[in-house]
C-alpha cells in the first residue's frame, strides 16, 4: 500500500521533499503518530496505511473501531484530511489482495485524502 501510495502521489505532482513517511509498530498507534504529524510538520494532509487481520477473538474489532474513531475525531479536530487506508481482512490473502494491483487500497486512501485536502483549501 505504501508503494502505490508513494505512485499516487507522484502522479498527482506531489513534490517528495514535503512527504514524510513515519512507520509505527501497528494499526492501534495510527492516532497518535497522525496527530504528531499534524502539529509538527503542518501538513495538508495524512494519509494512514495499516492492517488488522482477523483473528480468533473480536481483538479486531475493537482495534479497527478505536483506530477509525481516533482518525476521524482529529480529522474533525484539526481540519485536516487524513485518507483512511487501513484495511480489516479476514485472511492474509485478502489483505494480499486489497494491497495489491488496481484495488490496492493504499492509492484510494491518497486519492480521498487529496481531494479532501483540494477541498478544504478551496474553502480558505
Amino acid at each position: 500500500m505504501l508503494a502505490a501510495t508513494l505512485e499516487t502521489l507522484r502522479e498527482w505532482k506531489v513534490s517528495e521533499r514535503v512527504i514524510s513517511i513515519m512507520h509505527v509498530p501497528g494499526s492501534f498507534e495510527l492516532p497518535l503518530a497522525a496527530s504528531h504529524l499534524i502539529k509538527k510538520k503542518k501538513v495538508d494532509a495524512v494519509i494512514a496505511l495499516g492492517c488488522v487481520i482477523k483473528g480468533e477473538t473480536k481483538h479486531d474489532e475493537y482495534i479497527s473501531h478505536a483506530v477509525a474513531h481516533g482518525l476521524t475525531s482529529l480529522m474533525l479536530d484539526t481540519g485536516i484530511p487524513i485518507g483512511f487506508g487501513v484495511i480489516t481482512p479476514n485472511t492474509l490473502a485478502q489483505a494480499k489482495a486489497r494491497s495489491r494491483g488496481k484495488a490496492n487500497k493504499g492509492s484510494e486512501a491518497t486519492i480521498a485524502a487529496l481531494s479532501m485536502a483540494l477541498i478544504v483549501a478551496s474553502k480558505e
